[in-house]
């Protein structure tokens, strides 16, 4: 996603993906900052145990070939010329046999299966509760009672956060297949702000706690596409009567601000490197270009397709059913029912009293419930879901990139490269873990920053195996930082690659003269104003000095991304060109080696470590973030926050853009990505001009 700033020039180069906005909200804003040279681009702790069963097939050991230059940590220097470019070299990929369904074969499922306990451990288990700490006791036959509406960070949230976490929401739903005193799960499903990724993964931990016997039923008076996805995944799913379903289909828009900038005065000067970069569509067209529609188009087929065959496999119909239903727009809750999309039309308290009948409890009483917040303070080890020998690390980074934590920014806001390098560091060093998972939901942001972290994770996958695990959103420097780890597992229907680049400036002339403002600059050196003179376009020198760094930076990114991949440069090439894949087709094309959740990635992380599958490992989180101010005044209900975090946000944005970008350009939307990676400034401008 772009940012916007006071500044009129663009940064000199900028590492984005695709400028677009799936949703009726969010549309990708400019980002703009001074130029720098281009490339080279670039606690506390928890665990529990992952439950995994034997590997599938076979037993032997499977190593993912990589070129020797992409762990070669004596010269991370990457040739960019242009008959290295072009040199015919073996294919990596051919060589080992470049089919994606085979290679991804070779990887554990990481499939979760639930294993009854023994007399033994369950006598063990119920003496831990004997002392369990007060805020961990929970009532026999209690209901877990969940509601998963707005955004879902991807991030350990404090105890004072009121947001909801994606890991917590997880190892809630794991707890509670094993907690004896849960007896089933409540979901309220309302309008999510999170991305496909999320998503998915919260469907599949839903099913897998299905398997422990205990019943999970949902309840959903808004419902769209995604809670939907969610929602028929729960056995029983109800409605009230005057629910709002709108299960009509997904849509992706592009904006374009050319006619906008054209009125005003304003002339982007671009360098797009990658047919795929519409950073600069957006900058300087009115319409859509052939590149850019062809992509969208990819993933929205992809997103809408996977929908589609995962609901009907669900419902037991044909897909050619499930999308007539689409397309016959149904809002009525009554078809909804008769058609068994939903299991009955029961307001809230009805499906309460329900669930007090068949626990057996008196209508005079109350259901014994425990809540997300409550239950997320149970410990696993109070479960007998922790304390194992082997140890696998899980390193968190969401968010954008910066190098470092501007005044403005909170101690969970975004990845802050220092912070996450030291993190590198003393995983590295220690004895203690086997193995780390690298779980990234990111659109990028600042590519020195980037290159550093992607250096640092190179030098601890040589000390110990690195997966890197995705969620909703990788690309760009998200997908930079995972690069350089063993192996990638991606989810579906993931946002990954963007490998290409766009730069520019702005060129203000017409507008200084419309507005009466002049600005002279003074300078040394040939190339001095290449972008401090907005007041006037480029000079053929300039032009052509741009264009050059531009092409250089491309280079670089895309060469180190196929020394990673071990791919050749040709073959890179074809996948490059600042194109966004979702996980499955960057699966067919090699840039991501498995289709899963975090927990396949920490069974590929079992097997690189030689951990045998059936044994159980404890799961350490080290990225639980310390309690800042705002999360406090937030977990006792003020108001304020959620109006003070775009100014939070704007600022950190204009406090820590200096540099060069590897950034996703305006992700997305709605319905496609998140829409958490939205620029609060961009909305702004959006509004203030539709006013008019």
């Amino acid at each position: 996603m772009a940012k916007l700033l006071s500044t009129p020039r663009l940064t000199s180069i900028h590492f984005r993906t695709v400028t677009s906005t799936l949703s009726n909200h969010s549309s990708p804003p400019i980002h703009s900052s001074p130029t720098l040279p281009p490339f080279p681009l670039h606690s506390n702790t928890s665990s529990f145990a992952l439950y995994a069963p034997p590997p599938p097939v076979n037993n032997l050991r499977i190593h993912r070939s990589f070129s020797v230059s992409a762990f070669d940590t004596k010269n991370d220097d990457v040739s960019s010329s242009s008959k290295d470019e072009t040199k015919d070299e073996p294919n990596v990929a051919e060589i080992n046999g470049d089919d994606s369904a085979t290679k991804e074969d070779q990887y554990p499922s990481g499939e979760f299966e639930f294993e009854e306990y023994g007399a033994w451990k369950r006598l063990i288990v119920k003496f831990k509760m004997l002392f369990a700490f007060p805020w961990e006791r929970v009532r026999k036959g209690s209901v877990l009672t969940m509601k998963l509406r707005g955004q879902i960070s991807d991030q350990l949230q404090s105890r004072f956060s009121s947001g909801l976490s994606l890991p917590q929401i997880c190892e809630n739903l794991m707890k509670a297949a094993y907690d004896p005193r849960i007896s089933g799960v409540y979901l309220h499903i309302e309008p999510l702000g999170c991305g496909w990724g999320k998503v998915e993964e919260i469907r599949r931990h839903i099913l897998d706690f299905r398997k422990s016997g205990k019943f999970i039923v949902g309840y959903a008076p808004a419902c769209g596409e995604k809670e939907y996805y969610i929602g028929c995944a729960c056995q029983e799913l109800y409605a009230p009567p005057s629910a709002y379903f709108a299960l009509y289909g997904l849509t992706v828009q592009a904006s374009f601000l050319g006619g906008v900038f054209e009125k005003v005065g304003i002339e982007p000067q671009v360098q797009r490197i990658g047919k795929y970069k519409s950073a600069g569509d957006q900058l300087m067209r009115k319409s859509i270009s052939d590149e850019n529609r062809e992509m969208l188009t990819a993933l929205l087929d992809n997103i809408y397709g996977n929908w589609l065959e995962k609901v009907a496999l669900t419902k037991g119909k044909k897909k050619e059913d499930i999308e007539q239903f689409v397309n016959d727009g149904v809002y009525q809750v009554e078809r909804l029912k008769e058609e068994s999309w939903i299991t009955d039309i029961k307001y809230d308290d009805e499906v309460m009293s329900m669930l007090k009948e068949r626990l057996g409890i008196p209508e005079d009483k109350k259901l014994p419930e425990v809540d997300y917040r409550k239950y997320s303070k149970v410990r696993r080890w109070t479960l007998g879901l922790a304390g194992y020998k082997d140890q696998i690390a899980v390193i968190r980074a969401s968010g954008g990139i910066s190098r470092t934590r501007s005044p403005f920014s909170s101690p969970s806001s975004g990845i802050i490269a220092e912070k996450l390098i030291e993190k590198i560091r003393s995983v590295r060093e220690s004895k203690r873990y086997k193995a780390v998972v690298l779980r990234i939901d990111s659109p990028g942001g600042d590519a020195l920053a980037s290159d550093l972290m992607w250096r640092e994770i190179r030098l601890l996958a040589e000390s110990k195996p690195v997966i890197a695990s995705m969620a909703d959103v990788a690309a760009s420097g998200g997908y930079y930082m995972a690069m350089a780890a063993q192996a990638i597992v991606a989810e579906n229907l993931t946002l990954t690659g963007s490998i290409g680049v766009v730069t520019g400036k702005f060129n203000l002339g017409n507008l200084y003269e419309k507005i009466g403002f002049n600005k002279e600059t003074i300078s040394r050196g040939k190339y001095a104003e290449l972008t401090a003179a907005e007041q006037r376009p480029f000079r053929p020198e300039e032009a052509e000095l741009f264009a050059k760094s531009a092409q250089h930076a491309y280079t670089q990114f895309r060469n180190k991304a196929a020394l990673s991949r071990s791919m050749t440069v040709h073959k890179m090439e074809e996948v490059a060109q600042g194109r966004v894949w979702s996980g499955k087709d960057a699966l067919s094309r090699g840039l991501v080696d498995a289709v899963g959740g975090l927990s396949r990635a920490v069974a590929i992380a079992k097997q690189k470590a030689n951990i045998p599958q059936e044994r159980q490992v404890s799961v350490v989180e080290l990225s639980r973030p310390s309690t800042s101010l705002p999360e406090v005044l937030s977990g006792i209900g003020s108001s304020l926050i959620g109006a003070d975090g775009t100014l939070k946000e704007l600022l950190n944005d204009v406090a820590s853009s200096d540099g060069i970008q590897a950034r996703m350009d305006g992700v997305m939307f709605e319905k496609l990505g998140g829409a958490a990676y939205t620029n609060p400034l961009f909305m702004l401008i959006k509004d203030c001009l539709s006013s008019f």
